[in-house]
């Protein structure tokens, strides 16, 4: 699941991206309501954790203005103004819920995971051939064992399964999982396929991952 992160304070930013990455979350960090906007408007995301008081654009009005787009994106707002009125506007402009700093990590966790639940619950588990990925637990499995997968490996399977038999471009396996400002090379993705391929091998997987030269890589029965 790939998310948004709209906060300018850089040393709680970094502590959240950590907290959520470790957590299986895709992290885009952005630290003003302007670069939020243009993040929304060209990339998918799954959800928003949104800072009220940011430079240029604030969080409300970034807020106001995804909503009166007909963007419905679940969103998170993640501030220090903790009166009541000011609950009410954020949620009143479109919010999905309303943390206060400071928060307990678990807290934003839970809150994130109900925020999201209709997204999860649409498959908690997925399958393909003899092969099955749980969502919850991050196992990948056949009848004859189970890996539980890191964050990027289980990422990359969870696009992959979710888009049987479909190309899925090198470009957009980066774009989604690393982000625009990762400093990693474009052939990171073939790292984590080939680790994928070996799990699916060690599995006796009745499929595969199959690679179309320049174009990228989709799920395939092996026939």
């Amino acid at each position: 699941m790939k998310l948004l992160l709209a906060e300018d304070e850089l040393s709680l930013s970094k502590a959240l991206v950590h907290i959520l990455e470790k957590n299986h979350y895709t992290v885009d960090p952005v630290y003003n309501g302007q670069d939020a906007l243009d993040y929304i408007e060209t990339s998918e995301y799954d959800a928003v954790i949104l800072d009220i008081m940011m430079p240029g654009i604030d969080g409300i009005t970034v807020l106001k203005r995804l909503r009166a787009s007909g963007n419905q994106i679940p969103i998170l707002i993640l501030s220090a103004k903790s009166e009541i009125d000011d609950k009410v506007l954020g949620l009143d402009s479109g919010a999905n819920d309303y943390l206060t700093k400071p928060f307990d990590s678990k807290e934003l966790l839970a809150r994130i995971r109900t925020m999201t639940r209709s997204i999860q619950a649409v498959d908690s588990k997925l399958s393909f051939g003899n092969i099955t990925l749980d969502r919850a637990t991050y196992e990948l499995s056949s009848k004859k064992d189970s890996f539980r997968l890191a964050n990027k490996e289980y990422q990359m399977m969870e696009l992959l399964m979710t888009n049987p038999r479909q190309l899925v471009s090198t470009e957009r396996f980066f774009e989604k999982i690393w982000g625009y400002d990762s400093d990693a090379e474009l052939n990171v993705v073939w790292v984590y396929i080939s680790y994928l391929r070996k799990k699916l091998t060690a599995l006796n997987a009745d499929i595969q991952i199959k690679a179309t030269r320049n174009a990228g890589y989709s799920l395939e029965e092996i026939i």
